[in-house]
């Protein structure tokens, strides 16, 4: 069954229900573990998404995935980025992009009269046919792509003399301790960073410095146009993607350099979504939700964010590259002040959203997601997932298929508290050992067998349900 197909075909909730609720995901880009205050930051404040974790839920084992465009994919799609061929970062002018089949989180919420917005970072390809409003968003404002695929990346090779803002790029690059030796881009690699409204760029290389102001004023303006209708709201920022851009309010202001300043600026945005709910009485209407794309990018020093207890970062299947801070709000709903250690991830968002509008799911592809309401309401105390699956994401494509060159990326697999890593075959208790310090596997070479098998026949049955990635033409 097409996309197409099933939107047309897809049941909902009976007529006369209770509206669904709005649903906000707010996604920062590149933050770290330990960069919130309620994840045990000393030195980045965060009341508003404090406030947030008190009213309601706050994860400590929530994963995403490794790089950004595959985050995104998953987080969209209900699926491993592995499954749905979208596991790498695409580049401008890419030619390849999320497939038109794909269903994605606004298409399905669409069957129950939600009117949906995308503000922010899209990543999923920048050709016209993979943009967010082919993809079931109604409007849209933002990148295509990441911030730092602009002319001034440091690793442009320049001729001729810099500009003022390619000079203070490279000469903060170089600051932070970023390793810009090695394989340099040329001259014309990243072409002027376009900012664009809908299917129209309407800024080339956009001062920065005001995205996530202006970000946060269109979600607002979304908001109010739409209160007296269940909407969801998809807002992508930016930041702390490098290059760093504070706005000229948060720039100096934190104790934790120009990245803490950009931090606290998306928590006075979270602020003001949370009180433009209150100002509309969306409140008790409104299920929100805080998190982030991958870890910290480590290389970029101290523009790079923290991983707090955990190992290494963006990037990487340790624990700092793909656990990230989660935190669910919905008063009324969800109970306030409450910690899970639930493995849960952002491929369960799709599942959790349809369920919160009483949508079925398409039944025509496997989605990895799961439902999460029941552990996000206090109704259940365990997880749907009895294990996660950990991928490479830096994994190249054949042009032919649009399917991976090689489906062996199954770098780890977790199953409760144990976490095995397929290749070095490290074996590590994440209940005594979240650092992933200690390689336990000598203690029970049953149990690196078990998991070995289990991530190898989830693999076999991955490979036979992969869907394609879109190559243009379409």
């Amino acid at each position: 069954m097409t996309r197409r197909q099933f939107l047309a075909t897809a049941t909902v909730a009976a007529a006369g229900a209770k509206r669904p609720p709005n649903i906000i995901v707010i996604l920062a880009d590149d933050q770290g573990y330990g960069d919130l205050g309620c994840y045990g930051s000393p030195y980045i404040r965060t009341p508003h998404i404090d406030r947030m974790a008190a009213e309601g839920l706050r994860c400590t084992d929530f994963y995403a995935q490794s790089l950004c465009g595959p985050s995104r994919a998953a987080l969209l799609t209900g699926s491993y980025p592995a499954r749905n061929s979208l596991n790498f970062n695409h580049l401008p002018g890419a030619k390849t992009g999320i497939h038109p089949n794909e269903i994605t989180i606004p298409e399905l919420l669409k069957q129950a009269n939600y009117a949906t917005a995308m503000v922010g970072k899209w990543h999923l390809g920048d050709a016209k046919q993979f943009l967010p409003t082919r993809n079931g968003f109604d409007s849209w404002l933002g990148l295509p792509y990441s911030n730092d695929m602009w002319p001034y990346h440091p690793k442009v090779t320049r001729i001729g003399p810099e500009n003022t803002t390619a000079k203070a790029v490279r000469e903060r690059a170089e600051l932070t301790g970023f390793d810009g030796q090695g394989q340099h881009y040329p001259p014309d690699w990243f072409p002027p960073l376009p900012l664009m409204r809908n299917e129209e760029v309407i800024e080339t290389n956009p001062d920065q410095s005001t995205l996530t102001a202006r970000y946060t004023d269109e979600a607002l303006r979304f908001i109010a146009a739409n209160k007296s209708r269940p909407f969801f709201l998809y807002v992508a920022h930016a930041m702390p993607h490098v290059p760093l851009f504070p706005g000229k309010e948060f720039d100096g202001k934190s104790l934790r350099g120009r990245y803490g300043d950009a931090i606290e600026e998306l928590d006075d945005s979270t602020g003001r979504i949370l009180a433009a709910l209150k100002q509309h009485k969306l409140d008790n209407d409104s299920l929100v939700v805080y998190t982030s794309d991958n870890g910290p990018w480590l290389p970029y020093g101290i523009d790079a964010g923290s991983a707090g207890p955990l190992r290494s970062g963006k990037g990487t299947v340790y624990e700092g590259g793909i656990r990230v801070p989660a935190i669910f709000r919905w008063p009324g709903h969800i109970p306030a002040n409450t910690v899970t250690s639930q493995i849960a991830a952002t491929i369960d968002f799709l599942p959790t959203f349809a369920a919160a509008a009483q949508i079925k799911l398409p039944t025509d592809r496997t989605l990895d997601g799961h439902n999460l309401l029941p552990v996000l309401t206090g109704a259940a105390k365990q997880s749907p997932h009895d294990t996660f699956y950990y991928f490479d994401t830096a994994i190249h494509y054949t042009p032919e298929t649009g399917r991976p060159a090689s489906n062996s990326n199954l770098l780890a697999i977790r199953q409760g508290r144990w976490k095995l890593h397929l290749e070095s075959r490290a074996l590590y208790d994440l209940q005594s050992d979240i650092g992933e310090t200690r390689n336990v596997s000598a203690r029970d070479p049953e149990l690196v067998r078990r998991l070995t098998e289990a991530a190898n026949k989830f693999l076999s049955t991955l490979r036979a349900n992969v869907r394609p990635i879109a190559t243009l033409p379409l």
